[in-house]
């Protein structure tokens, strides 16, 4: 069967409505790019590099309040400790492969230092998920330029999800996992707003996998689709970077990042000891210039009004996550391994009049 998104299954997740294209791009002015490397010489290549581009490109002059939470921390997402002092975003957000961070955080350094010289300081976001098992990963295989790509390569409107960008070899609930993204529109006090989600999934074990409740991942056997390995391992990680047009303060987008785990846990996600599941979430609703020499107006939505936002990030997380495992196709990888992508006409049948128990 074609691979699709959820809701092209005729799988409705959630109550909001979504954006145009249910992506974190719906956001106005959120871009995404991908590059993607699958090669077998001179080593084996499933990797590559995602990014996600604020303020369209501009986020180092117009700088934005963001915020994080860590569910479990075996993993790494650069920049944080500075997010966490200034509560401020002023890069662009790239997610990769574990032994890759410390390039693509040099290039996305590079790459802002080119486009604004007067960038004599910068401390990028760069975040990560272990793609090992299908990429050789000490095979090094991103560079600067295929950074650089990335971020030339993004745009608004829809996004490419499953074995894309950084996602290419990752690994969910047993399935082939990676990129994905969707989006939800909710009325604050008479104004709408987005909110968006994108993931890079790589994380679970099959027997926790839920799709709208219903525990699909116990009724698929590893007879009928082979697991990538003998046992489930109890490890593996997650990024969420979530994106909103409200004018929130950053203690408020920290608050956002903490439903990201809720989005998670409906899914099936438990955070494992050796799992590096790392949320971030920003909020454009505020212009923060990079080179003000004054007070700048700030405005925000009162703590009381937030609940729609929170029901917004924990559907959009939820809904990414499936995306990016509906999305992806099996991948062969290194030394011959498998990773099967979840069946789509199984799941189809299991879901229709919930012929499971949930």
């Amino acid at each position: 069967m074609t691979r699709a998104r959820l809701r092209d299954l005729g799988i409705v997740i959630g109550e909001l409505p979504t954006g145009v294209h249910n992506a974190i791009t719906d956001v106005p002015g959120v871009w995404v790019g991908h590059t993607t490397l699958i090669y077998d010489e001179p080593r084996v290549a499933r990797t590559g590099v995602t990014v996600i581009r604020p303020r369209y490109g501009e986020i180092y002059a117009d700088q934005c309040f963001a915020g994080y939470h860590s569910f479990n921390g075996n993993g790494e997402m650069t920049g944080l400790l500075w997010m966490d002092e200034s509560g401020q975003l002023g890069t662009p957000i790239a997610i990769t492969n574990t032994h890759q961070v410390g390039v693509v955080r040099d290039a996305l350094v590079d790459y802002e230092a080119r486009h604004h010289p007067d960038a004599a300081w910068l401390l990028p976001v760069v975040a990560e998920t272990y793609d090992g098992w299908l990429n050789d990963i000490n095979g090094f295989h991103i560079t600067h330029d295929h950074v650089f790509a990335a971020l030339d390569a993004a745009a608004p409107g829809p996004v490419a999800e499953g074995n894309v960008g950084g996602g290419t070899g990752m690994i969910c609930h047993d399935f082939k996992g990676g990129i994905g993204t969707s989006s939800r529109m909710v009325e604050i006090a008479g104004e709408m707003y987005t909110v968006g989600a994108l993931v890079q999934s790589n994380y679970g074990d099959r027997r926790d996998l839920r799709v709208d409740g219903a525990p699909i991942g116990r009724v698929i056997s590893a007879d009928e689709t082979p697991m990538p390995w003998e046992t489930s391992r109890g490890m593996g990680s997650i990024i969420v970077v979530v994106a909103t047009d409200a004018p929130l303060l950053a203690y408020q987008c920290r608050r956002l990042a903490q439903r990201a785990t809720v989005g998670l846990g409906r899914v099936g996600g438990v955070g494992h000891n050796g799992s590096g599941d790392i949320f971030l979430a920003f909020a454009t609703g505020n212009h923060i210039p990079h080179n003000a020499t004054g007070a700048t107006p700030i405005h925000y939505l009162p703590n009381r009004l937030m609940n729609p936002l929170f029901y917004a990030t924990i559907e959009a997380v939820e809904e990414a996550i499936l995306n990016s495992l509906t999305a992806a196709e099996t991948m062969v990888g290194q030394h011959g391994r498998i990773a099967h992508a979840l069946p789509l006409d199984r799941l189809q049948t299991l879901l229709a009049g919930k012929q499971i128990q949930a």
